[in-house]
Protein backbone atom coordinates (compact mmCIF):
# COMPACT_ATOMS: atom_id res chain seq x y z
CA UNK A 1 0.00 0.00 0.00
CA UNK A 2 1.07 3.12 -1.01
CA UNK A 3 2.28 5.83 1.71
CA UNK A 4 0.59 8.43 0.20
CA UNK A 5 -2.78 6.98 -0.34
CA UNK A 6 -5.84 9.17 0.93
CA UNK A 7 -7.69 8.44 3.77
CA UNK A 8 -10.18 6.27 3.36
CA UNK A 9 -13.91 8.44 3.14
CA UNK A 10 -15.61 8.80 6.73
CA UNK A 11 -18.89 6.60 7.22
CA UNK A 12 -22.20 8.23 7.55
CA UNK A 13 -24.00 7.94 10.31
CA UNK A 14 -27.64 6.47 9.65
CA UNK A 15 -29.54 7.16 12.87
CA UNK A 16 -30.88 3.35 12.73
CA UNK A 17 -28.04 1.82 11.18
CA UNK A 18 -25.91 3.16 13.18
CA UNK A 19 -27.65 1.81 16.30
CA UNK A 20 -27.61 -1.54 14.80
CA UNK A 21 -24.22 -1.18 14.76
CA UNK A 22 -23.68 0.00 18.45
CA UNK A 23 -26.38 -2.59 19.64
CA UNK A 24 -23.76 -5.48 17.87
CA UNK A 25 -20.44 -3.97 19.63
CA UNK A 26 -22.32 -4.38 22.80
CA UNK A 27 -23.55 -7.96 21.91
CA UNK A 28 -20.03 -9.04 21.09
CA UNK A 29 -18.48 -7.19 23.97
CA UNK A 30 -16.40 -4.75 22.34
CA UNK A 31 -16.74 -2.99 25.78
CA UNK A 32 -13.35 -1.96 27.84
CA UNK A 33 -13.85 -4.94 29.96
CA UNK A 34 -14.60 -7.25 27.18
CA UNK A 35 -11.68 -6.12 25.89
CA UNK A 36 -9.65 -6.87 29.18
CA UNK A 37 -11.28 -10.67 29.47
CA UNK A 38 -10.26 -11.58 25.83
CA UNK A 39 -6.50 -10.00 25.59
CA UNK A 40 -5.68 -10.36 29.67
CA UNK A 41 -3.91 -7.08 31.05
CA UNK A 42 -0.39 -7.20 29.61
CA UNK A 43 -1.52 -7.10 26.07
CA UNK A 44 -4.33 -4.79 27.05
CA UNK A 45 -1.78 -2.37 28.57
CA UNK A 46 0.49 -2.85 25.41
CA UNK A 47 -2.72 -1.61 23.33
CA UNK A 48 -2.85 1.42 25.11
CA UNK A 49 0.49 2.41 24.28
CA UNK A 50 0.03 1.69 20.63
CA UNK A 51 1.55 -2.10 20.14
CA UNK A 52 -0.55 -4.44 18.49
CA UNK A 53 1.77 -7.81 18.65
CA UNK A 54 0.70 -8.68 22.05
CA UNK A 55 -3.39 -7.91 20.92
CA UNK A 56 -2.75 -9.99 17.36
CA UNK A 57 -1.10 -12.88 19.11
CA UNK A 58 -4.48 -13.20 21.12
CA UNK A 59 -6.87 -13.16 18.41
CA UNK A 60 -5.22 -15.37 15.59
CA UNK A 61 -6.96 -18.41 16.85
CA UNK A 62 -10.57 -19.44 15.86
CA UNK A 63 -12.53 -16.23 16.13
CA UNK A 64 -15.16 -15.27 18.04
CA UNK A 65 -17.28 -11.95 16.89
CA UNK A 66 -15.18 -9.87 19.55
CA UNK A 67 -11.99 -11.31 18.25
CA UNK A 68 -13.38 -10.29 14.49
CA UNK A 69 -14.09 -6.66 15.88
CA UNK A 70 -10.91 -6.24 17.55
CA UNK A 71 -8.69 -7.38 14.04
CA UNK A 72 -11.32 -5.08 12.16
CA UNK A 73 -11.53 -1.90 14.48
CA UNK A 74 -8.50 -2.17 16.91
CA UNK A 75 -5.87 -3.53 14.66
CA UNK A 76 -6.53 -2.61 11.78
CA UNK A 77 -6.24 -5.98 9.63
CA UNK A 78 -8.77 -7.15 6.99
CA UNK A 79 -10.46 -9.72 8.14
CA UNK A 80 -13.01 -12.33 5.81
CA UNK A 81 -16.69 -10.55 4.85
CA UNK A 82 -18.26 -14.39 6.26
CA UNK A 83 -16.21 -13.41 9.69
CA UNK A 84 -17.60 -9.91 9.80
CA UNK A 85 -20.78 -10.83 8.79
CA UNK A 86 -21.32 -13.34 11.75
CA UNK A 87 -19.85 -10.27 14.07
CA UNK A 88 -21.99 -7.19 12.94
CA UNK A 89 -24.22 -6.31 9.98
CA UNK A 90 -21.94 -6.41 7.07
CA UNK A 91 -24.22 -4.85 4.42
CA UNK A 92 -25.24 -1.88 6.81
CA UNK A 93 -21.53 -0.77 7.53
CA UNK A 94 -20.61 -1.46 4.10
CA UNK A 95 -22.94 0.20 3.02
CA UNK A 96 -22.48 3.40 5.74
CA UNK A 97 -18.66 3.47 4.97
CA UNK A 98 -17.85 1.96 8.47
CA UNK A 99 -16.18 -1.12 6.25
CA UNK A 100 -14.71 -1.64 2.79
CA UNK A 101 -14.61 -4.48 0.98
CA UNK A 102 -11.68 -5.59 -0.87
CA UNK A 103 -12.79 -9.16 -2.62
CA UNK A 104 -13.19 -11.64 -0.25
CA UNK A 105 -11.97 -9.41 2.55
CA UNK A 106 -13.06 -6.07 4.36
CA UNK A 107 -11.24 -3.88 6.21
CA UNK A 108 -12.23 -0.99 8.40
CA UNK A 109 -12.51 2.72 7.10
CA UNK A 110 -12.07 4.42 10.82
CA UNK A 111 -10.57 2.93 14.27
CA UNK A 112 -13.22 2.30 16.81
CA UNK A 113 -12.30 2.36 20.15
CA UNK A 114 -14.14 0.63 23.33
CA UNK A 115 -14.39 3.55 25.98
CA UNK A 116 -15.13 3.18 29.78
CA UNK A 117 -17.37 6.09 30.36
CA UNK A 118 -18.42 7.05 33.55
CA UNK A 119 -20.97 4.77 35.98
CA UNK A 120 -20.03 2.01 33.92
CA UNK A 121 -21.70 3.80 30.64
CA UNK A 122 -20.18 1.92 27.71
CA UNK A 123 -18.76 4.13 24.78
CA UNK A 124 -16.91 3.79 21.40
CA UNK A 125 -14.52 6.81 20.37
CA UNK A 126 -14.32 6.71 16.42
CA UNK A 127 -10.34 8.04 14.92
CA UNK A 128 -8.72 8.16 12.04
CA UNK A 129 -7.00 4.33 12.02
CA UNK A 130 -3.47 4.47 13.34
CA UNK A 131 -4.39 7.28 15.33
CA UNK A 132 -6.13 6.03 18.33
CA UNK A 133 -3.25 5.77 20.40
CA UNK A 134 -0.07 8.72 20.66
CA UNK A 135 0.32 11.02 17.59
CA UNK A 136 0.34 10.84 14.02
CA UNK A 137 4.14 9.60 13.69
CA UNK A 138 2.41 5.85 15.01
CA UNK A 139 0.56 5.92 12.02
CA UNK A 140 1.60 3.08 10.06
CA UNK A 141 1.19 -0.54 8.77
CA UNK A 142 -1.97 -1.99 7.24
CA UNK A 143 -4.95 0.66 6.56
CA UNK A 144 -2.89 3.44 8.53
CA UNK A 145 -0.06 4.70 6.51
CA UNK A 146 -0.54 8.30 5.62
CA UNK A 147 2.08 10.91 3.47
CA UNK A 148 2.68 13.53 5.70
CA UNK A 149 0.45 16.03 3.16
CA UNK A 150 -2.34 13.66 4.34
CA UNK A 151 -1.39 13.26 7.81
CA UNK A 152 -1.79 17.17 8.64
CA UNK A 153 -5.95 16.40 8.91
CA UNK A 154 -5.56 13.18 10.78
CA UNK A 155 -7.75 12.89 13.88
CA UNK A 156 -6.89 11.27 16.86
CA UNK A 157 -8.50 9.07 18.99
CA UNK A 158 -7.85 8.53 23.32
CA UNK A 159 -5.05 9.50 24.57
CA UNK A 160 -3.81 10.18 28.07
CA UNK A 161 -4.61 14.26 27.77
CA UNK A 162 -8.11 13.11 26.66
CA UNK A 163 -8.69 11.38 29.57
CA UNK A 164 -7.05 13.74 32.35
CA UNK A 165 -9.14 17.12 31.23
CA UNK A 166 -12.29 14.59 31.07
CA UNK A 167 -11.25 13.76 34.95
CA UNK A 168 -10.85 17.54 35.56
CA UNK A 169 -13.79 18.52 34.80
CA UNK A 170 -16.25 19.79 37.32
CA UNK A 171 -19.60 17.44 37.54
CA UNK A 172 -22.05 20.12 38.43
CA UNK A 173 -25.08 20.11 36.02
CA UNK A 174 -24.97 22.94 33.34
CA UNK A 175 -26.79 24.68 30.59
CA UNK A 176 -24.66 25.88 27.74
CA UNK A 177 -21.15 23.82 27.31
CA UNK A 178 -18.75 24.62 24.62
CA UNK A 179 -16.28 21.71 23.54
CA UNK A 180 -13.26 24.08 21.68
CA UNK A 181 -11.23 21.94 19.66
CA UNK A 182 -13.13 18.77 19.74
CA UNK A 183 -11.17 16.81 17.71
CA UNK A 184 -12.73 13.08 18.12
CA UNK A 185 -15.60 14.51 20.83
CA UNK A 186 -14.31 13.17 23.71
CA UNK A 187 -15.15 15.91 25.84
CA UNK A 188 -18.01 16.56 24.14
CA UNK A 189 -19.19 12.88 25.00
CA UNK A 190 -18.72 13.63 28.87
CA UNK A 191 -20.18 17.27 28.74
CA UNK A 192 -23.48 15.66 27.06
CA UNK A 193 -24.70 13.79 30.98
CA UNK A 194 -24.42 16.65 32.79
CA UNK A 195 -25.30 19.63 30.36
CA UNK A 196 -28.38 20.92 28.44
CA UNK A 197 -26.79 21.80 25.45
CA UNK A 198 -23.25 20.71 23.96
CA UNK A 199 -21.52 23.10 20.93
CA UNK A 200 -18.44 21.33 19.76
CA UNK A 201 -15.81 23.31 17.70
CA UNK A 202 -12.46 22.71 15.69
CA UNK A 203 -10.62 24.06 12.37
CA UNK A 204 -10.39 20.64 11.24
CA UNK A 205 -13.79 19.73 9.20
CA UNK A 206 -12.56 16.29 9.70
CA UNK A 207 -12.94 16.17 13.06
CA UNK A 208 -15.58 17.12 13.48
CA UNK A 209 -16.95 14.40 11.11
CA UNK A 210 -15.66 12.37 13.38
CA UNK A 211 -16.98 14.01 16.30
CA UNK A 212 -20.50 13.78 14.98
CA UNK A 213 -19.70 9.65 14.65
CA UNK A 214 -18.21 9.24 17.90
CA UNK A 215 -21.56 10.76 19.47
CA UNK A 216 -23.45 8.86 17.00
CA UNK A 217 -22.20 5.30 17.74
CA UNK A 218 -21.89 6.46 21.67
CA UNK A 219 -25.66 6.97 21.61
CA UNK A 220 -25.25 10.44 22.56
CA UNK A 221 -27.23 13.97 21.56
CA UNK A 222 -26.38 15.12 18.66
CA UNK A 223 -24.49 18.32 19.19
CA UNK A 224 -23.94 21.81 17.32
CA UNK A 225 -20.74 21.57 15.32
CA UNK A 226 -19.29 24.18 13.90
CA UNK A 227 -15.84 25.08 12.17
CA UNK A 228 -13.72 27.65 12.89
CA UNK A 229 -10.43 28.43 15.16
CA UNK A 230 -10.49 29.74 19.15
CA UNK A 231 -13.59 31.20 19.53
CA UNK A 232 -14.46 32.85 16.10
CA UNK A 233 -17.18 30.04 15.57
CA UNK A 234 -19.49 31.42 18.32
CA UNK A 235 -19.26 34.80 17.77
CA UNK A 236 -20.22 37.07 21.11
CA UNK A 237 -22.49 33.51 22.93
CA UNK A 238 -21.63 32.72 26.32
CA UNK A 239 -21.14 29.15 28.70
CA UNK A 240 -21.75 27.69 31.92
CA UNK A 241 -18.46 25.61 31.22
CA UNK A 242 -16.19 25.68 28.22
CA UNK A 243 -13.39 23.04 28.06
CA UNK A 244 -10.68 22.31 25.24
CA UNK A 245 -7.91 20.30 24.85
CA UNK A 246 -6.04 23.18 22.88
CA UNK A 247 -2.89 22.12 20.03
CA UNK A 248 -1.27 23.52 22.65
CA UNK A 249 2.22 22.20 20.98
CA UNK A 250 5.41 24.90 20.88
CA UNK A 251 7.18 24.34 18.01
CA UNK A 252 8.56 25.85 14.62
CA UNK A 253 6.07 27.38 12.02
CA UNK A 254 5.21 24.52 9.55
CA UNK A 255 4.76 25.18 5.47
CA UNK A 256 1.81 26.28 4.86
CA UNK A 257 -0.62 23.18 4.98
CA UNK A 258 1.64 21.20 6.38
CA UNK A 259 0.99 21.73 10.32
CA UNK A 260 -0.60 18.71 12.36
CA UNK A 261 -3.36 20.11 12.87
CA UNK A 262 -4.37 18.03 16.29
CA UNK A 263 -1.34 19.33 17.54
CA UNK A 264 -0.44 22.91 16.21
CA UNK A 265 -2.42 25.91 16.68
CA UNK A 266 -0.80 28.27 13.85
CA UNK A 267 0.56 30.17 16.54
CA UNK A 268 3.93 31.43 18.03
CA UNK A 269 5.36 29.86 21.08
CA UNK A 270 2.20 29.72 23.89
CA UNK A 271 0.40 32.49 22.11
CA UNK A 272 -2.41 30.05 21.29
CA UNK A 273 -3.12 28.82 25.41
CA UNK A 274 -2.52 32.44 26.52
CA UNK A 275 -5.29 33.74 23.88
CA UNK A 276 -7.63 30.97 24.35
CA UNK A 277 -7.28 31.78 28.16
CA UNK A 278 -7.12 36.02 27.71
CA UNK A 279 -10.25 35.26 25.59
CA UNK A 280 -12.59 32.95 27.98
CA UNK A 281 -13.83 35.69 30.03
CA UNK A 282 -15.68 37.40 27.53
CA UNK A 283 -17.47 33.63 26.73
CA UNK A 284 -18.13 32.62 30.03
CA UNK A 285 -21.70 33.22 32.21
CA UNK A 286 -21.50 34.23 35.73
CA UNK A 287 -20.47 31.84 37.74
CA UNK A 288 -18.88 29.18 34.82
CA UNK A 289 -15.90 27.45 34.14
CA UNK A 290 -13.18 27.58 31.71
CA UNK A 291 -10.95 24.13 32.24
CA UNK A 292 -8.09 23.47 29.63
CA UNK A 293 -4.70 21.83 28.98
CA UNK A 294 -1.87 23.51 27.96
CA UNK A 295 2.16 24.63 27.42
CA UNK A 296 3.89 27.27 28.82
CA UNK A 297 7.36 28.40 28.19
CA UNK A 298 9.89 28.74 30.76
CA UNK A 299 11.77 31.98 29.42
CA UNK A 300 15.26 32.82 30.49
CA UNK A 301 14.81 35.46 33.40
CA UNK A 302 11.59 35.45 34.04
CA UNK A 303 9.53 33.48 36.40
CA UNK A 304 7.07 31.19 34.84
CA UNK A 305 4.39 31.62 37.83
CA UNK A 306 3.99 34.83 37.21
CA UNK A 307 4.28 35.00 33.26
CA UNK A 308 1.18 32.31 33.34
CA UNK A 309 -0.56 33.85 35.91
CA UNK A 310 -0.34 37.10 34.05
CA UNK A 311 -2.85 35.65 31.66
CA UNK A 312 -5.84 35.15 33.69
CA UNK A 313 -8.36 37.64 32.88
CA UNK A 314 -10.40 40.10 35.50
CA UNK A 315 -13.28 38.99 37.32
CA UNK A 316 -11.76 35.08 37.29
CA UNK A 317 -10.41 33.49 40.07
CA UNK A 318 -7.72 30.51 38.92
CA UNK A 319 -6.19 27.53 39.41
CA UNK A 320 -2.86 26.67 37.30
CA UNK A 321 -1.01 23.32 37.88
CA UNK A 322 2.20 22.85 36.65
CA UNK A 323 2.17 18.95 36.01
CA UNK A 324 5.32 18.14 34.10
CA UNK A 325 8.52 20.59 32.70
CA UNK A 326 10.71 19.57 30.31
CA UNK A 327 14.17 21.08 28.96
CA UNK A 328 14.03 22.13 25.18
CA UNK A 329 15.67 18.47 23.65
CA UNK A 330 13.49 16.71 26.10
CA UNK A 331 10.83 18.52 24.34
CA UNK A 332 11.78 18.85 20.85
CA UNK A 333 12.60 14.98 21.03
CA UNK A 334 9.21 14.03 22.07
CA UNK A 335 7.40 15.70 19.59
CA UNK A 336 9.58 14.98 16.37
CA UNK A 337 9.21 11.35 17.58
CA UNK A 338 4.87 12.10 17.56
CA UNK A 339 5.37 13.33 14.10
CA UNK A 340 7.67 10.33 12.63
CA UNK A 341 10.70 12.67 12.13
CA UNK A 342 12.92 10.27 13.31
CA UNK A 343 11.88 8.08 10.20
CA UNK A 344 12.96 10.73 7.91
CA UNK A 345 16.51 9.55 8.07
CA UNK A 346 19.26 10.92 10.10
CA UNK A 347 20.32 13.91 8.04
CA UNK A 348 16.56 15.35 7.95
CA UNK A 349 16.09 14.57 11.45
CA UNK A 350 18.70 16.24 12.43
CA UNK A 351 17.77 19.64 10.47
CA UNK A 352 14.73 19.39 12.08
CA UNK A 353 16.25 19.23 15.32
CA UNK A 354 18.46 22.02 14.94
CA UNK A 355 15.11 24.42 13.50
CA UNK A 356 13.08 23.13 16.72
CA UNK A 357 16.22 24.36 18.59
CA UNK A 358 16.68 27.77 16.81
CA UNK A 359 13.37 28.74 17.38
CA UNK A 360 13.34 27.61 21.53
CA UNK A 361 17.21 30.04 21.52
CA UNK A 362 15.29 32.84 19.61
CA UNK A 363 12.46 32.97 22.04
CA UNK A 364 15.30 32.63 25.02
CA UNK A 365 12.90 29.44 26.15
CA UNK A 366 15.01 27.04 28.37
CA UNK A 367 11.97 24.57 29.49
CA UNK A 368 8.20 24.04 28.68
CA UNK A 369 5.45 22.96 30.80
CA UNK A 370 2.27 21.41 30.98
CA UNK A 371 -0.50 21.48 32.73
CA UNK A 372 -3.87 22.17 33.98
CA UNK A 373 -5.42 25.84 33.94
CA UNK A 374 -8.94 26.11 35.55
CA UNK A 375 -10.94 29.53 35.46
CA UNK A 376 -14.16 30.73 37.13
CA UNK A 377 -15.61 33.80 36.14
CA UNK A 378 -16.63 35.13 39.75
CA UNK A 379 -16.67 39.09 39.25
CA UNK A 380 -14.52 39.04 42.25
CA UNK A 381 -13.00 41.95 43.39
CA UNK A 382 -9.85 40.39 44.39
CA UNK A 383 -9.53 37.64 42.21
CA UNK A 384 -7.68 34.22 43.88
CA UNK A 385 -5.04 33.05 41.49
CA UNK A 386 -3.38 30.07 43.13
CA UNK A 387 -0.10 29.18 40.42
CA UNK A 388 1.59 25.48 41.54
CA UNK A 389 4.00 22.71 40.62
CA UNK A 390 2.66 19.31 41.26
CA UNK A 391 4.57 16.47 39.56
CA UNK A 392 3.09 13.98 42.20
CA UNK A 393 0.55 11.38 41.57
CA UNK A 394 -2.54 12.56 41.67
CA UNK A 395 -6.37 10.64 41.97
CA UNK A 396 -8.15 11.02 39.22
CA UNK A 397 -11.27 11.89 38.71
CA UNK A 398 -10.54 15.25 40.11
CA UNK A 399 -13.46 17.42 39.03
CA UNK A 400 -15.19 17.45 42.59
CA UNK A 401 -11.55 18.17 44.13
CA UNK A 402 -11.66 21.28 41.86
CA UNK A 403 -15.08 22.87 42.82
CA UNK A 404 -14.26 22.21 46.10
CA UNK A 405 -10.88 24.21 45.40
CA UNK A 406 -12.38 27.15 44.37
CA UNK A 407 -15.23 27.16 47.10
CA UNK A 408 -12.47 26.68 49.62
CA UNK A 409 -11.09 30.18 47.90
CA UNK A 410 -14.30 31.86 48.10
CA UNK A 411 -14.07 31.03 52.41
CA UNK A 412 -10.89 32.51 52.76
CA UNK A 413 -11.52 35.30 50.71
CA UNK A 414 -15.16 36.41 53.29
CA UNK A 415 -13.38 35.41 55.99
CA UNK A 416 -10.93 37.56 58.17
CA UNK A 417 -8.42 36.20 60.84
CA UNK A 418 -11.71 37.19 63.27
CA UNK A 419 -14.07 35.67 61.34
CA UNK A 420 -12.01 32.47 60.75
CA UNK A 421 -11.41 31.74 64.43
CA UNK A 422 -15.28 31.92 64.48
CA UNK A 423 -15.88 29.30 62.00
CA UNK A 424 -15.95 25.34 62.59
CA UNK A 425 -13.97 22.51 60.83
CA UNK A 426 -14.02 19.00 60.11
CA UNK A 427 -10.60 17.41 59.21
CA UNK A 428 -11.22 15.92 56.02
CA UNK A 429 -12.32 11.66 55.62
CA UNK A 430 -9.40 10.63 53.63
CA UNK A 431 -6.12 12.13 56.22
CA UNK A 432 -3.85 10.75 58.12
CA UNK A 433 -1.27 11.60 60.50
CA UNK A 434 2.36 10.50 60.36
CA UNK A 435 5.37 11.18 63.09
CA UNK A 436 8.90 11.34 61.79
CA UNK A 437 11.82 10.86 63.86
CA UNK A 438 14.69 8.66 65.03
CA UNK A 439 13.56 5.17 66.24
CA UNK A 440 12.93 5.06 70.30
CA UNK A 441 12.88 9.05 70.60
CA UNK A 442 10.36 10.62 72.47
CA UNK A 443 8.93 13.20 70.63
CA UNK A 444 8.88 12.85 66.48
CA UNK A 445 10.94 15.73 64.79
CA UNK A 446 8.12 16.71 62.47
CA UNK A 447 4.14 15.50 62.09
CA UNK A 448 3.02 15.06 58.79
CA UNK A 449 -0.81 15.28 56.97
CA UNK A 450 -1.02 13.41 54.47
CA UNK A 451 -3.91 13.10 51.74
CA UNK A 452 -4.49 9.78 50.41
CA UNK A 453 -7.65 10.84 48.17
CA UNK A 454 -7.43 13.98 45.38
CA UNK A 455 -4.14 15.83 44.67
CA UNK A 456 -2.68 13.76 47.33
CA UNK A 457 -1.07 16.57 48.83
CA UNK A 458 1.16 16.33 52.26
CA UNK A 459 2.23 19.23 54.76
CA UNK A 460 4.26 19.83 57.83
CA UNK A 461 2.51 20.83 60.83
CA UNK A 462 3.77 21.13 64.41
CA UNK A 463 2.10 20.08 67.46
CA UNK A 464 -0.50 22.82 67.84
CA UNK A 465 -1.42 22.16 64.13
CA UNK A 466 -1.52 18.43 64.59
CA UNK A 467 -3.89 19.03 67.83
CA UNK A 468 -5.75 21.29 66.27
CA UNK A 469 -6.71 19.02 63.22
CA UNK A 470 -6.72 15.97 64.95
CA UNK A 471 -9.89 17.79 67.11
CA UNK A 472 -11.92 19.37 64.27
CA UNK A 473 -15.16 17.29 64.04
CA UNK A 474 -17.35 20.33 63.06
CA UNK A 475 -18.43 20.64 66.81
CA UNK A 476 -16.14 23.37 68.33
CA UNK A 477 -15.10 26.45 66.84
CA UNK A 478 -11.44 27.42 65.74
CA UNK A 479 -10.97 29.76 68.50
CA UNK A 480 -12.22 27.42 71.62
CA UNK A 481 -10.14 24.35 70.32
CA UNK A 482 -7.16 27.11 70.47
CA UNK A 483 -8.09 28.01 73.77
CA UNK A 484 -8.11 24.77 74.89
CA UNK A 485 -4.92 23.82 73.41
CA UNK A 486 -3.40 26.83 75.03
CA UNK A 487 -4.79 25.87 78.56
CA UNK A 488 -3.49 22.19 77.54
CA UNK A 489 0.32 23.25 76.58
CA UNK A 490 0.30 26.70 79.14
CA UNK A 491 0.47 29.14 76.29
CA UNK A 492 -0.85 32.59 76.54
CA UNK A 493 -4.62 32.09 74.94
CA UNK A 494 -4.73 35.68 72.74
CA UNK A 495 -0.39 35.01 71.62
CA UNK A 496 -1.55 31.39 70.07
CA UNK A 497 -5.43 33.35 68.52
CA UNK A 498 -2.69 35.41 67.18
CA UNK A 499 -0.25 33.03 65.63
CA UNK A 500 -2.51 30.58 64.22
CA UNK A 501 -4.68 31.64 61.60
CA UNK A 502 -2.35 31.80 58.98
CA UNK A 503 -1.61 27.73 59.80
CA UNK A 504 -5.01 27.22 59.56
CA UNK A 505 -5.71 28.81 56.41
CA UNK A 506 -2.91 26.90 54.44
CA UNK A 507 -5.04 23.67 55.90
CA UNK A 508 -8.48 24.96 54.48
CA UNK A 509 -6.47 26.08 51.20
CA UNK A 510 -5.24 22.75 50.61
CA UNK A 511 -8.09 20.91 51.86
CA UNK A 512 -6.79 19.33 54.75
CA UNK A 513 -9.57 21.05 56.62
CA UNK A 514 -13.11 21.66 55.55
CA UNK A 515 -15.42 24.53 56.71
CA UNK A 516 -18.40 23.38 58.35
CA UNK A 517 -21.67 26.03 57.81
CA UNK A 518 -24.14 27.11 60.84
CA UNK A 519 -26.04 24.32 59.28
CA UNK A 520 -23.72 22.01 60.10
CA UNK A 521 -23.28 21.24 56.31
CA UNK A 522 -19.39 20.68 55.21
CA UNK A 523 -18.72 23.00 52.10
CA UNK A 524 -17.46 20.49 49.34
Amino acid sequence: MSTHQPPFRLPVADPERTARLREALSAASFTADGLLDLLGSSAYAALARGETVPALRATRGESSPLETLVRLFLLQRPVAYERAAAALSAEDCLADGWLVREGDEVRASVDVRPYGGPEDQEWWIVSDLGCAVGGAGGIGGPGGARGREDRSRLVLGVGGASTTLAGLTVPAPVGRVLDLGTGSGIQALHAGRHATRVTATDRNPRALAIARLTLALSGAPEPDLREGSLFEPVGDETYDLIVSNPPFVISPRSPEGSELVYREGGMSGDDLCRTLVQQSAGHLADGGWCQLLANWQHIEGEDWRERVASWVPSGCDAWIVQREVQDVTQYTELWLRDAGEHLAGPEAYAARYDAWLDEFEASKTKAVGFGWITLRKSGADRPSVTVEEWPHPVEQPLGGEVMAHFDRQDFLRTHDDAALLTASFRLADEVVQEQVGPPGAEDPEHVVLRQYRGMRRATTVDTVGAGFAGVCDGTLSAGRILDAIAQLLGEDQVVLRDRTPQSIRLLVEQGFLRPVGDDGIEAR
